[in-house]
C-alpha cells in the first residue's frame, strides 16, 4: 500500500508518500514563517489560505520526486485534528477530493499520534509499550503508549506548554519569530553560572508540569537587568537549563513509576539539542533506550501522517468522504485500529 499523507494542522504544509513495505518514499514541507513574521505569531486565516495555495503543488512535487504517477496512490491520510479549524479543513478537503477522484480509501489521522509514532520512521524504531515525552508549542505530556491507539496520559501541563513558554520568554528578550528557536540558539552562548532559575514542581510528587511561574521568573529577571547581548544569552541559558532539568527529572520519575525501558521524545521541542543531551545522559545512566525522530520530523510534517495513515488503513480503518475535522480532538479519545 502506498499512502499519501497531508499535514495542515497549523502553519506548515507537509506532504509525504509512505509505502507499507518500502517505507518513506518522498516528502516535502512548506513553512509559512515568513508569512507570519511581522505579526509575531500564526494568523489562522493566512495559514488556511496558504495551505490552499501550496498543498496541491506540493503533492505534484512529491510525486515527481518519487517518479510516480498520482494513480499509484492506494490510500490517503490527512490530519483530522487537533489544530486550527481552517487549516485542518484545507487539508481535509484536499484529501477527500483526491481520494474520491482516485477511488481510494481515506483516513483522518490524529496529529499527536503522528508525533508519538514519528520515531517509527527511523531505521531502528521503538517497540510497544514505551514511555513518550510529547513536547511542543501546545503540549507537554508524559504518555504511556501501549499500542497504536492505546494511550494513557500520565502527566500534563497545568498551564503553559513548554514550547509556548520558550516562545513567550523569547519575545520578552526581544527575539524574532519564532522566538523559541531563537532563544535556544542564544542560550548556546550563555554563561550557565550567572543566573539560576527554579525547576518548577520537582519538589512535589507526580508527573504534572507547570511553566507559567518560570516564565514570570524570567520576566522579573529581564526587568531587573540591563539587557546587553551577553545578559540576554545568560538569561536564555538559565531559562533553558531550568526547562531541560525539569523535563529530565520528570522523565526519570516516570521511568521509575512505570518500569518502562524505552523512552520516545516527540514534538518540536524534541529537536532542542540541550534537551537531547540531557535525556541521553539520563537514559544511559538508567539503562533506558532513547528514541528521537530525526530533527526534520520533530516539527509538523507529512511523513508522520502518511505513516500512521498507512498503519490504520492496513488495519481496515476507513473514513467517509464527509469533511470532518476536530480542532480539540483528545488523544485519549482515539481507538485502536
Amino acid at each position: 500500500m502506498l499512502v499519501l499523507g497531508i499535514e495542515t494542522s497549523c502553519d506548515e504544509t507537509g506532504i509525504a508518500l509512505y509505502h507499507a513495505e518500502r517505507g518513506l518514499i518522498a516528502h516535502a514541507l512548506h513553512s509559512q514563517v515568513q508569512n507570519h513574521l511581522r505579526f509575531g505569531g500564526v494568523v489562522p486565516e493566512l495559514a488556511s489560505r496558504d495551505h490552499v495555495l501550496k498543498a496541491l503543488p506540493l503533492v505534484d512535487a512529491v510525486l515527481k520526486k518519487a517518479d510516480l504517477h498520482i494513480e499509484a496512490i492506494d490510500g490517503i491520510a490527512y490530519t483530522k485534528g487537533p489544530g486550527l479549524m481552517g487549516a485542518l479543513l484545507s487539508g481535509a478537503m484536499l484529501g477527500a477530493a483526491l481520494a474520491f477522484a482516485l477511488k481510494v480509501p481515506l483516513v483522518g489521522v490524529h496529529h499527536l499520534e503522528g508525533h508519538l509514532l514519528a520515531p517509527c520512521l527511523e531505521p531502528h524504531p521503538p517497540t510497544f509499550p514505551f514511555l513518550a515525552l510529547l513536547v511542543s508549542g501546545g503540549h507537554t505530556e508524559l504518555i504511556r503508549v501501549n499500542a497504536m491507539g492505546s494511550y494513557e496520559l500520565l502527566g500534563d501541563t497545568l498551564d503553559d506548554a513548554v514550547g509556548e513558554a520558550f516562545d513567550k520568554t523569547g519575545r520578552l528578550l526581544g527575539l524574532g519569530y519564532p522566538a523559541g528557536a531563537a532563544l535556544a540558539a542564544l542560550a548556546e552562548r550563555g554563561n550557565p553560572n550567572r543566573f539560576h532559575f527554579p525547576r518548577p514542581m520537582i519538589d512535589r510528587p507526580g508527573l504534572e508540569f507547570s511553566f507559567s511561574g518560570l516564565k514570570t521568573f524570567a520576566a522579573n529577571t529581564i526587568e531587573a537587568n540591563t539587557l546587553d547581548e551577553q545578559t540576554k544569552a545568560d538569561i536564555a541559558r538559565a531559562f533553558q537549563d531550568a526547562v531541560v532539568d525539569t523535563l529530565t527529572i520528570k522523565c526519570r520519575r516516570a521511568i521509575r513509576a512505570t518500569g518502562l525501558q524505552r523512552l520516545v521524545v516527540a514534538g518540536g521541542v524534541g529537536a532542542n539539542l540541550a534537551l537531547r543531551a540531557s535525556l541521553e545522559k539520563m537514559c544511559v545512566a538508567h539503562a533506558v533506550q532513547l528514541f528521537f525522530p530525526r530533527p526534520e520530523f520533530c516539527t509538523d510534517n507529512g511523513a508522520m501522517i502518511a505513516y500512521v495513515g498507512c498503519q490504520r488503513l492496513l488495519a481496515g480503518q476507513r473514513d467517509t468522504f464527509n469533511i470532518e475535522v476536530n480542532p480539540r480532538w483528545q488523544l485519549q479519545d482515539l481507538n485502536q485500529p
